[in-house]
């Protein structure tokens, strides 16, 4: 799914009861390339963008919902955009993994040593599309998202 059906690119925010807060994309050449929970979106925000439609449809928390197809754009240092990439890509909705696990699952990392602990770490917290990249499924490690909304996703997938 192109995260920008109609082609514009912009960012767009839209308020979460459950968050208490609002939820804001920033959106380029059709890929997201930044998730954040403002109390308040940035003034000019558009409200109206299909992957905020499928946030409200997960936040509502009746089935499950991923962000598989939505397109993000990880742009940082390759080693870590691997780490976020294998966590997307192999922890499904419901269940989380701990930082050594993550470290296990992604290619050239060992869990046994401290630096790749670090880089898995460093990578989770500078993650900038938290949710699409779902860093709360990361029991041990932090969360780009600041602690009340990573409770919040988490309580929502019963982790």
């Amino acid at each position: 799914m192109d995260a920008d059906d109609d082609g514009v690119a912009g960012i767009y925010a839209r308020h979460s009861p459950f968050l208490e807060r609002d939820v804001q994309l920033g959106v380029a050449s059709g890929r997201v390339i930044s998730v954040s929970f403002p109390r308040e979106a940035d003034d000019g925000a558009g409200a109206d963008h299909p992957v905020l439609d499928r946030i409200d449809e997960y936040l509502d928390g009746v089935k499950p919902v991923d962000f598989d197809d939505v397109e993000v754009a990880l742009t940082m240092p390759t080693d870590q955009r691997t780490v976020l990439e294998t966590l997307r890509e192999q922890v499904p909705y419901g269940e989380d993994v701990s930082v050594a696990q993550l470290a296990r699952m992604t290619p050239g990392l060992d869990a046994e040593d401290e630096d790749d602990l670090i880089l898995v770490r460093t990578a989770l917290d500078a993650n900038p599309v938290p949710l699409l990249v779902p860093d709360h499924r990361v029991r041990d490690g932090p969360s780009a998202a600041e602690p009340h909304v990573e409770q919040k996703l988490r309580s929502i997938e019963g982790l």
